[in-house]
């Protein structure tokens, strides 16, 4: 097999191959076009701080030293904002040699300002999982914005497998967009190694150009869709005569890029959360773009890329047009059965500014 991201077929036969364990069976629509989701498992810990467990050193040897309390996931738990809490997940891997992973959070947890990532035993680095690793999955969950109630089940964030050297030069990047049109800009930024994404601060015709999350709000049942009222959690932002918004140190913001994008199918992106050279800000907490995304075959034509925005320490300023991010794009090892898109009926194709699929 050729290097690159594994498709939903080659998930599928890990699976059945005994390379991903489960202590029940996937969900129909647990797999992605590039991407399998996790589900948390039935307890959680809260723990004084977030850890890694560190070469050598098992995650629950951990949890024996750093956990406060246990919780009952059954029925439904609320976690609460500004703790730190470590589920054991549903799965766990027996990676064949030569074959890596890395998680990211679901964009749904990105949007709800979910801070998770996903820890192995002897891991020095979170998200990432050795080429060869057999053992269990934990995750790290941190709500930052909104309280949120969660289950045996609830998926939280995603893992991406590959093999090889999947990600494409900048020679190769260019090429790519040259032929199949990866953002809407008229003269794409190409460097760092990814293609540049704007903000718009313009807005739509009403003159709507993002959210601010509120903060002592009530619980968002992570497991429910279309059910929570839109102001009842967030303070619509309307575009200023000057096209720009001064971001408040800790405030989190739902903002849309000004460009369209598009991932062709034999392709998959990934957009850098954190690029110092642009600003003291995090973008795009959830920052897995399948196949397919934006694909005028699959549904997409217009897809922007919606971000989750957080500014760190001090304010900071953005104007209308300005860098906040790049989509890195990475070749599939085979093409993906399904796309993201009308294939599976997801939820943010052909998106503008759009929140997550809890609110109404």
């Amino acid at each position: 097999m050729a290097g690159g991201i594994l498709p939903d077929s080659e998930i599928q036969h890990l699976f059945d191959t005994g390379g991903i364990r489960a202590e029940r069976a996937f969900d129909a629509d647990q797999i992605q076009p590039a991407s399998l989701d996790l589900r948390l498992g039935s307890v959680a810990y809260r723990v004084r701080a977030s850890f890694l467990p560190g070469r050598g050193n098992r995650v629950a040897d951990k949890l024996a030293r750093f956990s406060m309390h246990e919780i009952d996931l059954k029925g439904g738990a609320v976690l609460e904002t500004g703790c730190v809490y470590v589920v054991p997940l549903l799965e766990s891997l027996a990676l064949p040699e030569g074959t890596r992973a890395a998680a990211n959070p679901k964009s749904s947890t990105g949007r709800l300002d979910i801070f998770t990532r996903v820890m192995t035993d002897g891991a020095q680095e979170f998200d990432k999982v050795p080429a060869g690793y057999r053992g269990p999955l934990f995750i790290e969950i941190s709500p930052r914005t909104f309280p949120i109630v969660v289950r045996p089940g609830s998926r939280l964030s995603q893992i991406r497998f590959r093999t090889g050297d999947a990600q494409l030069g900048e020679a190769e990047l260019a090429d790519l967009h040259g032929r199949e049109r990866l953002t809407s800009a008229a003269d794409a930024n190409i460097s760092g190694g990814g293609i540049a994404l704007s903000i718009d601060l313009q807005g739509d015709a009403d003159g709507l150009v993002g959210y601010r999350g509120k903060r002592h709000t009530g619980v968002v049942d992570v497991d429910r869709r279309g059910v929570q009222p839109i102001l009842e959690f967030w303070e619509p932002i309307h575009r200023s005569g000057a096209g720009e918004l001064v971001l408040d140190p800790d405030e989190f913001y739902i903002l849309v890029s000004h460009e369209a994008v598009h991932v062709p199918p034999a392709y998959a992106a990934e957009m850098t959360p954190f690029d110092p050279l642009v600003g003291e800000f995090r973008v795009h907490y959830a920052g897995f773009f399948d196949p397919g995304f934006g694909h005028s075959g699959a549904g997409g034509t217009g897809s922007r890329a919606v971000l989750e925005v957080r500014s760190h320490d001090v304010p900071f300023i953005l104007e209308h047009g300005q860098i906040v991010g790049r989509l890195v794009y990475e070749r599939m090892a085979a093409l993906p059965a399904k796309l993201y898109g009308t294939d599976l009926n997801s939820n943010y194709q052909a998106q503008g500014l759009k929140l997550s699929k809890h609110f109404r």
